[in-house]
């Protein structure tokens, strides 16, 4: 059943970490079935604060999205992502 990890992005205190986020981040997604569905698109909110905006990753499934979440490449970049900005992050299963 099809997974989605949603990171919703409050605000960044440091970009210039977030840019080495983002390379670490995209080079973490090699030998993972990982489909983009939103990369930091305009937002409108409509319920509740406001956000700067959110990332949604599709995946094949639940346990694949936390293997790439939980693969060593990626911690490593989360480490960057959690020092450059405020974020809300989670997985879920889909409906298929």
């Amino acid at each position: 059943m099809t997974a989605y990890f949603v990171a919703v992005r409050n605000s960044i205190s440091d970009p210039e970490t977030f840019a080495t986020y983002g390379d670490l981040a995209g080079k973490s997604m090699a030998g993972h079935a990982i489909t983009p569905l939103a990369v930091y698109g305009k937002t409108r909110a409509t319920d509740g604060p406001a956000t700067e905006s959110a990332v949604i990753i599709a995946f094949p499934t639940f346990e694949e999205a936390e293997a790439w979440y939980d693969s060593p490449a990626y911690q490593e970049a989360l480490k960057l992502r959690l020092a450059s900005g405020d974020y809300q992050t989670f997985i879920i299963q889909g409906v298929d």
